[in-house]
């Protein structure tokens, strides 16, 4: 059976390449787009739930529209869902991603310019110009030098991106500064870094696999899985997470969050995902 979140098929149009093509389907080669929102919910159906989210200047396929919605798959991790049609825009390059937190888009290139919108980590921007500690950026404002990187620049260690993100609003299926998850603060935190990862803890624990054996010692940078959970170890001793016991970003006792995670959601692996995978 494929996964309706990984499947680039609408239901009535399927991306050309994907097999097998459902029965009576039509098939296209698909529509190069960016997504033009700072944040943008994917939703599993035209009006229906969030299953994640997307920022500004991701790169995606469009393959279907339908009542001002688009179907689109991701790029980055292969994700399918739908975007308002008002929330993408034409394919166009991009040359640096918000490396900071967040950012602010100001009216001009002065500190004190009124502000215009807001970035969150990991959007991505076409920079056409700077002047001084600014930054131009073509979909409208300056963005402080500082809180930018180079599409080649990587981020070297994921916990310490995924730090960052202390004290965010837990969120589910969130992606950004403003709300995330537990599986959101993964893959920001691993896509920082220049490594791929899948968008949901359940893809993540294929992706990493194989377990390490009963016993083994935690170290950072290493991930543990329960069932519908992802954190990602700090020390031995303590996880960082998106949880909806503080509903934010928290730090927590490796052992307490075992105890108390346990009766509702059995733990199901810990994984090491190769250094710079």
């Amino acid at each position: 059976m494929t996964d309706p979140r990984l499947t680039p098929f609408s239901g009535r149009v399927a991306l050309q390449g994907w097999h097998p093509p459902a029965d009576g389907a039509q098939v296209t080669t698909g529509t190069p787009m960016r997504a033009a929102a700072a944040i943008s919910d994917l939703l599993r159906a035209p009006g229906g739930p969030r299953d994640r989210q997307v920022l500004r200047g991701a790169a995606l396929t469009m393959i279907d529209q339908r009542d001002g919605y688009s179907f689109v798959q991701l790029q980055a991790d292969g994700y399918c869902g739908w975007l308002r049609d008002t929330a993408l825009a034409p394919d166009h390059p991009v040359t640096h991603r918000v490396r900071s937190r967040a950012t602010h888009l100001y009216s001009r290139p002065d500190l004190k310019s009124p502000d215009t919108g807001a970035l969150s980590m990991n959007a991505q921007v076409l920079i056409t110009d700077q002047v001084g500690a600014f930054l131009r950026a073509s979909c409208g404002g300056w963005v402080p030098v500082q809180h930018l990187a180079p599409l080649d620049h990587a981020e070297a260690d994921p916990v310490a991106v995924a730090h960052m993100l202390l004290g965010t609003p837990y969120l589910w299926g969130g992606n950004s500064s403003g709300g995330i998850d537990c599986s959101g603060l993964v893959q920001v935190a691993f896509h920082a870094c220049g490594q791929p990862c899948p968008a949901d803890s359940d893809l993540q624990a294929k992706a990493f696999g194989p377990a390490l054996p009963d016993g083994t010692r935690a170290q950072r940078g290493d991930l543990l899985f329960w069932r519908g959970h992802v954190a990602l170890v700090c020390d031995a001793d303590t996880i960082l997470h998106a949880n909806a016991h503080t509903m934010s970003v928290a730090y927590e006792g490796l052992r307490a969050a075992l105890d108390r995670i346990a009766p509702d959601a059995p733990f199901l692996a810990h994984l090491r995902p190769p250094k710079g995978a």
